[in-house]
C-alpha cells in the first residue's frame, strides 16, 4: 500500500479521501487544509491522521504520494514543492489559472523529474475508454467528428463561480482533455462562443458565462464539437459521440438501473440521470487512482500528464481568447 496524503479537505478532497479509504492499493495516511477544523472533521470522520502544517507531510518518510486538492490558484506552486521533496502527485485541474505560471510548473517538474498526474478522471470512465478503443481500432473507419455533450444539472454557488476561472478552465477543460485523448492529436484551431443564458444578472456580474459551444480542427482535418451548460433540468448529462466514414460510436449517459416502464400515459419512462460528477463518474475515479498506483509501483508515465494539464488549459486559454475577439484563433496564439 503506498501511503498518501491528501491536501484540501473541500468537496473535491473530501470525495478524494473517501475513494482512497476504498482502494485497494493507495492508503489514506493523513489529510491536511488552512482550516483545521475542517480537516480534523475529516480525519474523525475516517479516522486518519490530521497534519497542521505542510512541512510535515513534505518531510514525512512515510508518505510517498499527495493528492492536491486545495484551491486552484494554489496547484501550480504545492506542485513544485512536492515534486521536489521528491513525492508522487495527484493534482486536480487546472493546473493553474494563468497559462505562463502553468508553462513554468510544467518547465520545472520536468526539469527535475517530478512524477504528476492530472485529475482528468473522464479517461478513465469505462465507456469513454471503450469508445477510444475502437475508434483505434478503425471500428468507424477514419474519425471525421467528435462531439462531447457536457451539462451540469444545476448552477454552482456565487462563491464557488467567482474563484472558478470561468467556464473554459473549470468546466470544458474535462471536454478538451476528452477531445485530446479520443482525437489522438492536437487541436490547432478553436472557434468558441459563450452566454450567460441561465442567470444572466448573476453570470455578467462575474464576468462569466453559463453556456458555450466550442468547435475546434486538427491539423488532419478531425473536427471536435464541445456543448456546455450549468444547468440542465433533466440531470447530469455526459455524452460523447464519434462519427467516421464506416459508422459512429456513442457513450452515453447513466441511470441508476436501465427499467422502463411503458403505460397508458407514457412510453419508455425511466430514472433519472445520475445526479452529478461524484455518482456519474464514480467508476472513473476509483480507475484513475489504481491508474496512479500503478504507476508509481511500476515506474511507468501516467496516464494523464502535467503535460495533458498544459494543453488542456492551453485549448481553454485559446477559447477565451476566440470569445473576446470574436474570431477563429491559431492555438499557438496564446504561446
Amino acid at each position: 500500500m503506498i501511503n498518501v496524503a491528501v491536501l484540501g479537505c473541500g468537496r473535491i478532497g473530501q470525495m478524494h479521501c473517501h475513494n482512497l479509504v476504498k482502494s485497494q492499493k493507495l492508503n489514506l495516511h493523513s489529510v491536511y487544509d488552512v482550516n483545521q477544523e475542517l480537516a480534523k472533521q475529516v480525519g474523525t470522520q475516517l479516522n486518519v491522521s490530521v497534519r497542521d502544517s505542510l512541512d510535515h507531510i513534505e518531510n514525512s518518510s512515510e508518505v510517498s504520494a499527495v493528492v492536491i486538492a486545495t484551491s486552484t490558484d494554489s496547484h501550480s506552486a504545492l506542485t513544485e514543492r512536492f515534486a521536489q521533496a521528491g513525492k508522487a502527485i495527484f493534482c486536480e485541474k487546472p493546473l493553474d489559472m494563468n497559462i505562463s505560471r502553468a508553462k513554468r510548473c510544467l518547465d520545472f517538474v520536468k526539469r527535475i523529474g517530478g512524477r504528476v498526474q492530472l485529475g482528468f478522471n473522464r479517461r478513465f470512465d469505462p465507456g469513454h475508454r471503450k469508445l477510444k478503443v475502437l475508434v483505434e481500432e478503425g471500428t468507424i473507419g477514419d474519425l471525421h467528428q467528435l462531439i462531447v455533450t457536457s451539462r451540469d444539472p444545476g448552477l454552482p454557488t456565487k462563491e464557488y463561480l467567482k474563484s472558478s476561472g470561468g467556464i473554459f478552465k473549470d468546466m470544458t477543460i474535462h471536454d478538451f482533455d476528452i477531445c485530446r485523448f479520443i482525437l489522438g492529436e492536437e487541436p490547432v484551431e478553436i472557434f468558441a462562443v459563450a452566454d450567460a443564458l441561465i442567470d444572466p444578472t448573476l453570470l455578467k456580474s462575474l464576468n462569466d458565462n453559463d453556456t458555450a459551444m466550442v468547435m475546434m480542427k486538427t491539423p488532419s482535418g478531425r473536427m471536435a464539437y464541445i456543448n456546455n451548460s450549468r444547468s440542465a433540468v433533466y440531470g447530469y448529462d455526459q455524452r460523447i459521440e464519434a462519427f467516421g466514414s464506416n459508422g459512429m460510436l456513442i457513450s452515453g449517459n447513466q441511470r441508476e438501473n436501465e427499467v422502463r416502464q411503458y403505460a397508458k400515459t407514457q412510453t419508455e419512462a425511466s430514472l433519472p440521470y445520475l445526479n452529478f460528477f461524484v455518482e456519474r463518474y464514480q467508476e472513473a475515479f476509483a480507475a484513475q487512482f489504481d491508474s496512479f498506483a500503478d504507476a508509481i509501483m511500476s515506474g511507468d508515465d501516467f496516464e494523464a500528464t502535467i503535460e495533458d494539464g498544459y494543453y488542456a488549459l492551453r485549448l481553454a486559454e485559446a477559447a477565451n481568447l476566440s470569445l473576446n475577439e470574436n474570431r477563429p484563433v491559431r492555438v499557438d496564439e496564446v504561446e
